[in-house]
C-alpha cells in the first residue's frame, strides 16, 4: 500500500492550533517535532542523559513540525483537500503560526514501517555472542545466540555502553551466578547473563514501557516470564523496592547514566555476594573520573576499566 506523508510547518505557538484542526478533520495519530519541547526535556531530565547527538540537536534547531499519513487513495486524496482548505482559512485568520507550509511525500510501507530494519544486522560481541534480530536468520556456530526486537528500543547492543558490557559480561559469567541489572531497559544485559549460563536474573526499571520489551526479548530466547521477574519502581527512592530486591548478587549490572551510578554506589556493596562483582556503563569521557571516584569512596575496588567511542564500562569488587 502507498501513503501520503504529509508534514505541516508552523512554530511552537502553531501547534496547538493545527493539531486541533487535524483533530476536527478525523486526523489524529499525528508525530509532533518541536524545539522548544525537545529543549524543555533536556532541561528537565538532565539525570537521565549525559551527551545529545550533535546531529540530533542540528536536526531540532528551530523546528515545529506535525507530521501525519494518509493512505494514497481517493478517500486520502479527499481528505487531504479538507486540510489545505482548513489550513488556508487558519493562514488567513492567524498570522503568529509560522509559515503553515505543507508539504506530501508518497511513501510505501516498506519505507515508512519496515524500512530501519536495514540496519540492524547480527553482530558480533566479544568472543562469545552473537546479537540476531528477531527477523534475521543466521548461524551462530560457537557462538551464544542472543535475539532481539530492536523495535522495542531501549538497548539492542549497537551502541558502545551496550558493547562494553556485554564483552565483560561474557568474561564474567561463568555459570550459575545470580544477576541483578539495574535499569534493565530491553533487557539485553540480563537476558545475555542467561543466555551466557547464569542461573537467574531480576530486573530492574523506572520505566513501565521497559516490562513489555524485556519480556518480549526474553520470549524470543526462551525464558518464561517465571524464570524472569522484572520490577519497576527507583531503587534510590523506594524502600519497599529495595526490600523486594534484597542482596547476595553475584553481579550487579548498571548501565545507565553517571549521575545515577554515583548516587547508587553506597547501595552497590549491600546488593552484591561476598565477592561479587559491579559492572556499571553509559559514562561518557568527562565523568569517568568522577564515577571511578565515587566508587571508590563507597569501598569498591576498580578491577577493569573500558572505553569505546568516548564511553566507559567499569568493573569493582
Amino acid at each position: 500500500m502507498d501513503w501520503l506523508e504529509v508534514k505541516i510547518d508552523t512554530n511552537f505557538q502553531g501547534l496547538e492550533p493545527v493539531q486541533t484542526l487535524l483533530s476536527a478533520l478525523d486526523v489524529d495519530g499525528v508525530i509532533v517535532e518541536d524545539e522548544t519541547e525537545f529543549q524543555d526535556f533536556l532541561e528537565n531530565n538532565r539525570d537521565c542523559w549525559d551527551y545529545v547527538d550533535d546531529d540530533l540537536n542540528r536536526y531540532m534547531e528551530g523546528r515545529s513540525r506535525i507530521t501525519f499519513y494518509l493512505e494514497a487513495g481517493d478517500p486520502g486524496f479527499a481528505k487531504l483537500g479538507e486540510v489545505r482548505i482548513a489550513l488556508q482559512k487558519l493562514k488567513e485568520t492567524r498570522k503568529d503560526l509560522g509559515s503553515l507550509l505543507m508539504t506530501l511525500d508518497n511513501v510505501q510501507d516498506a519505507d515508512w514501517e519496515t524500512s530501519w530494519k536495514q540496519y540492524y544486522k547480527p553482530l558480533e560481541i566479544g568472543e562469545r555472542l552473537l546479537v540476531i534480530p528477531q527477523w534475521e536468520e543466521a548461524d551462530p556456530g560457537t557462538r551464544v545466540p542472543l535475539y532481539l526486537d530492536p523495535g522495542l528500543t531501549f538497548g539492542t547492543g549497537s551502541h558502545a555502553t551496550t558493547r562494553l558490557c556485554l564483552t565483560a559480561l561474557e568474561k564474567l559469567v561463568r555459570g550459575g551466578e545470580r544477576v541483578l541489572d539495574l535499569g534493565c531497559g530491553s533487557g539485553i544485559l540480563s537476558i545475555a547473563a542467561l543466555r551466557l549460563g547464569a542461573a537467574s536474573a531480576l530486573a530492574v526499571d523506572i520505566d513501565d514501557k521497559c516490562r513489555h520489551a524485556a519480556r518480549g526479548n526474553a520470549a524470543l530466547n526462551g525464558i518464561s516470564p517465571e524464570a524472569y521477574p522484572i520490577l519497576i519502581g527507583n531503587l534510590l527512592a523506594d524502600d519497599a523496592l529495595a526490600e523486594r530486591i534484597g542482596g547476595g548478587y553475584d553481579l550487579v549490572l548498571a548501565n545507565i547514566v553517571a549521575d545515577v551510578i554515583i548516587a547508587l554506589a553506597p547501595r552497590v556493596r549491600g546488593l552484591l555476594a561476598e565477592g561479587g562483582t559491579f559492572l556499571c556503563s553509559g559514562i561518557i569521557d568527562n565523568r569517568a573520573e568522577e564515577v571511578a571516584a565515587a566508587l571508590s569512596a563507597a569501598g569498591l575496588v576498580l578491577r577493569d576499566r573500558r572505553e569505546d567511542g568516548g564511553w566507559f564500562a567499569f568493573t569493582c569488587q
